[in-house]
């Protein structure tokens, strides 16, 4: 079974990932991983940090001579902010609260106290993170929180693209939505989003569109504001038959919107039409069957790929919205978990918006639950036996 951990905070040493599962002799060099990394640091409207960090993967075991060796591999993505931070996110020492410093004019020590995060900020993980594990100092809840964590799911989601891309699937994404201004070009193909959209500051395919959110991005920076938006996950025609139908945890829709809604800030996810289908009459969303050129078709592709839990042989086609971003430089009130008294919630650096660089995360959770499914599938130790797996099956499918 394919699994993963990630660990580390926003402002600590570095984050990690441990995969467990994967076949031996899969091709991997650190690139493939970095060019994912690099992706998700891109798009119009990310904030300092981003100009900070130049992410890049140490790759620490479980990968010889660019090849699994089928243990776990270890992945370490450093923080470089980390060098402003030590005091204050060390292991040991006394968090950064009290360090001492010489003031010269009196020439006598006081101490220069670093104050504790204790303004919950509105929709953040902060206030519920705060009371469940019983921390003083939001500090202790938001490093974790932050959607920092995403850069080691990225590079996990590097190795389960490059595992799918062995038999031919690929997985893309792009912004359909971002605030207000919605993309008129939906519905493209899988070669028109990938061939296009990378280019995009916004990673949208719409020219037009592409030029009013860059604008409203702008309004809601000079307003201390943010912006969310919905972005679209596109694969390349899947086999028949990943996921299953017969218990609710092993339904791979199921599982493909839990791994979406994971993604720090998504508060909702649609399988193909989605909430569309809800006022349509069932003779205009469900896809008619045909069967051409040796294999079952549909005439279309409302149900996204999935039908009963299981891929129907389609493209995957799925839909995450990503609310505004919780930091705003033009703070809502909140309440002092100390004092109870009324302020402005706290300020950490941040962007005005995401979605474009959540699209990345989202085809990188995507990938990696369509692994998980392909090896529970086709599973086998080495990628010869997967392979061996795959080719008895398609060819079975043939046969029908």
């Amino acid at each position: 079974m394919l699994r993963y951990l990630t660990a580390g905070e926003s402002h600590g040493k570095a984050v990690t990932a441990v995969i467990e599962g994967l076949p031996a002799n899969l091709e991997i060099e650190p690139e493939d991983i970095n060019r994912e990394l690099a992706r998700r640091q891109g798009g119009y409207g990310r904030g300092g940090r981003m100009e900070l960090e130049n992410d890049t993967v140490d790759i620490l075991s479980g990968i010889r001579a660019n090849q699994t060796l089928g243990s776990p591999v270890t992945f370490q993505i450093k923080n470089k902010d980390w060098i402003n931070w030590q005091e204050i996110m060390s292991p040991a020492g006394d968090g950064g609260y009290e360090k001492e410093k010489v003031v010269i004019e009196k020439d006598e020590k006081v101490k220069e106290v670093t104050p504790k995060v204790t303004k919950p900020r509105p929709g953040h993980a902060d206030l519920a993170g705060s009371l469940k594990y019983d921390q003083g100092d939001i500090r202790n809840i938001l490093e974790r929180a932050s959607a920092r964590e995403t850069a080691a799911r990225v590079a996990v989601g590097a190795v389960a693209k490059k595992l799918l891309k062995e038999f031919g699937i690929k997985v893309i994404s792009h912004v359909v939505q971002l605030g207000p201004i919605e993309a008129e070009k939906q519905g493209l193909s899988f070669l028109e989003i990938e061939n296009q959209v990378d280019n995009s500051p916004v990673r949208t395919l719409d020219e037009q569109a592409e030029e009013e959110m860059i604008e409203e991005i702008k309004q809601a920076k000079k307003a201390g504001d943010s912006l969310g938006g919905v972005f679209e996950v596109v694969t390349t025609p899947l086999p028949v038959g990943l996921g299953s139908h017969v218990q609710w945890d092993r339904k791979l829709d199921g599982r493909l919107a839990q791994a979406l809604m994971s993604i720090q800030a998504i508060k909702g996810v649609e399988v193909g039409l989605g909430f569309a289908a809800a006022d349509k009459p069932g003779s205009k969303v469900h896809d008619e069957i045909y069967y051409q050129d040796g294999r079952f078709q549909h005439q279309s592709n409302n149900a996204g790929g999935i039908e009963g839990g299981m891929t129907n042989g389609e493209s995957l086609r799925l839909k995450a919205a990503m609310k505004p971003i919780p930091t705003l430089y033009k703070p809502l009130e909140s309440v002092d978990l100390e004092t109870k008294e009324e302020f402005k919630a706290s300020v950490e650096r941040s962007d005005v918006t995401a979605v474009p660089a959540a699209g990345v995360v989202g085809e990188a959770v995507v990938a990696i639950e369509l692994a998980k499914a392909w090896l529970e599938k086709f599973g086998g130790d080495s990628m010869a036996e997967i392979k061996r797996n795959y080719k008895n099956y398609i060819h079975s499918l043939k046969e029908r």
